[in-house]
């Protein structure tokens, strides 16, 4: 990053995409901010982002590494399977085993077997896995007061299942509870929806995965500096294989949003710099762009070596990484 940005002239915003255990990348990259002497004034986050948002959010500065180490560098997920020591099958396997047991402190199978068994024993499920241990693991880590009366303005952003309605929960309208965190990170159906208000809640990724909005719509009385961390690749190479067009498949649902949503504010921003309306914006791009060793199930690869990886890699490309300007 250009240190010689002027940052104390401007309105700091960090937002924070989704990608499940691709989130260690973002916390990486937060720690460099910190590092660096640069707390977010804002920070708005969708599914794993709002995740880290809340964390970041809802911790002196002093203590936010050591809250985002806790949930990105536990132990393994099961000391008694058996990982094979290359690394590729070793991650693969790593996902299979949080998959098929549990992620200690994010998501845990619901006993779905018997209801395969026996259809009319049991009332059907809206999941597969059970997001409570998140909740747990949120309540561990972040202090909502903070968020709701400190000085970092938050925002988590969801989706209505049933209108399809982008819905954002602002820190200076709304009191965040770690509900609010379950909601934006409720992926369909792989964790249940959340009712808050009378309003039934899914993962913001459906609809915008990049939560731009929640930043860039605010009032601007000074120049805003937005960072904005996404975690999946609009870029990649030709797939071949079956997992690789899994892959592929799953990352272009997600990335292509984030494109547009970057173009229509570049447009947006472009004319009321014509106009000569309203303060200037510079958005700060990262991505975790480089993703050729990514396994298909990437997103669930909790691993310890795997985070390490992500999370200097987080780290390295926000230090090397130069401001781009939009107006």
């Amino acid at each position: 990053m250009n240190m010689t940005f002027p940052f104390s002239e401007h309105c700091l915003a960090l937002v924070l995409s989704g990608g499940n255990a691709l989130g260690a990348f973002q916390a990486g990259a937060s720690c460099a901010l910190k590092d660096h002497g640069l707390p977010p004034d804002w920070v708005a986050g969708a599914s794993v982002g709002a995740v880290n948002g809340a964390i970041i959010a809802g911790n002196q500065p002093d203590r936010t590494k050591a809250a985002l180490e806790m949930l990105w560098r536990p132990a393994s997920v099961s000391s008694s399977f058996d990982l094979q020591p290359l690394e590729e099958p070793r991650r693969m396997q790593s996902a299979v085993a949080s998959l098929t047991f549990r992620q200690p402190r994010l998501f845990s199978p619901r006993a779905l077997y018997g209801l395969w068994l026996n259809p009319s024993s049991d009332p059907e499920p809206s999941s597969l896995y059970d997001a409570l241990p998140l909740e747990a693991t949120l309540r561990q880590l972040v202090d909502f007061d903070r968020i709701n009366l400190g000085d970092t303005r938050f925002f988590a952003t969801a989706v209505d299942i049933e209108t399809g309605e982008d819905v954002v929960f602002d820190s200076a309208a709304t009191a965040i509870t770690p509900e609010h965190i379950r909601a934006s990170a409720a992926l369909l159906p792989v964790y249940p929806p959340v009712e808050i208000g009378g309003r039934l809640l899914g993962d913001a990724g459906i609809s915008i995965n990049l939560p731009l909005d929640s930043v860039m719509a605010q009032p601007q009385d000074k120049p805003l500096l937005c960072i904005a961390i996404n975690l999946l690749p609009l870029l990649a190479q030709r797939p071949k294989t079956l997992g690789e067009i899994f892959t592929r498949a799953q990352d272009l649902m997600f990335a292509t949003q984030c494109r547009r949503a970057i173009a229509a504010w570049q447009a947006l921003f472009a004319q009321r710099s014509k106009q000569g309306d309203g303060a200037s914006v510079t958005l700060l791009y990262l991505a975790y762009a480089d993703q050729s060793d990514e396994v298909s199930l990437k997103t669930f690869d909790f691993s310890p070596e795997s985070a390490a990886r992500l999370w200097q890699a987080g780290f390295d490309t926000l230090t090397g990484h130069r401001a781009r300007s939009q107006r």
